[in-house]
């Protein structure tokens, strides 16, 4: 009930074109229960399942998931292996869903860093779900804001090398065009669950106006009513991208 009425209350001509969740608290929820950091993580697969299709009912078109960052790989070496287990079986698991949704899956990060079967089960859906149109789900995976960035500027360091770009001429939309997220709009909304309020080197560049959102509820336990209240904070912000309140009311 309470659920429904909290849909109720939601602006449909005002839902945020791209979301991005940092997706925190599985090895605390695992503690909680007594049971093995991986539990967690596999609580968290089902979250992540029931909260796809909560985002893509309500309308938003681009969903980014915080699955794996370059830091990520400094955890136990058993942790990392699980979690690549994990990650290649729910992937396939999930790819007739995903077709059901119309949901298109992609990817930002140093795929290169990837076990060889989970960057081929990446691609093929990838590959699968290219055509669907209802939403994009994008897994960041061997992904941090730094990083990309670095990348970023070795591309158009590169470029002004071969003569093909000025350094006097270089600007935000050529920085934009070399992230790994240039095919993305930027999110409107960041989420971060389990009470921890960081950024994490995510997005670092792509969130400079989204507005966010911290919870105190650890992922496995993010439900579409938790979802729903994130959109509502979101609905109550006046969003003014360094503008004055009375200037966008003009524009409106």
């Amino acid at each position: 009930m309470a659920e429904k009425t909290l849909l109720n209350q939601i602006d449909p001509n005002r839902i945020p074109e791209h979301v991005a969740i940092i997706m925190d608290g599985n090895g605390r929820w695992a503690k909680k229960q007594g049971f093995l950091r991986i539990f967690g993580h596999r609580q968290g697969v089902d979250t992540v399942r029931n909260v796809v299709e909560t985002v893509a009912e309500i309308g938003v078109k681009y969903l980014t998931l915080y699955v794996f960052s370059t830091e990520n790989w400094n955890r136990p070496k058993a942790e990392v292996n699980a979690l690549m287990q994990l990650l290649v079986q729910s992937i396939k698991k999930e790819i007739p869903r995903l077709m059901q949704n119309g949901i298109r899956l992609g990817t930002i990060g140093n795929l290169a860093q990837l076990p060889a079967d989970c960057s081929k089960t990446l691609i093929e859906t990838v590959e699968a779900t290219k055509d669907n149109t209802r939403m994009t789900l994008i897994l960041a995976l061997s992904y941090s804001g730094r990083w990309d960035i670095i990348e970023a500027v070795r591309k158009i360091a590169a470029d002004v090398k071969k003569g093909l770009l000025n350094p006097e001429s270089i600007g935000e939309m050529d920085l934009n065009a070399a992230l790994n997220t240039a095919r993305y709009p930027n999110p409107d909304l960041l989420i971060r669950t389990s009470g921890e309020q960081r950024i994490s080197n995510f997005l670092l560049w792509e969130i400079a106006y989204s507005e966010i959102h911290f919870t105190n509820v650890l992922w496995p336990e993010f439900s579409p009513e938790d979802f729903y209240k994130a959109i509502l904070d979101y609905q109550g912000r006046e969003r003014r991208f360094g503008k004055t309140g009375d200037q966008i009311k003009q524009v409106v």
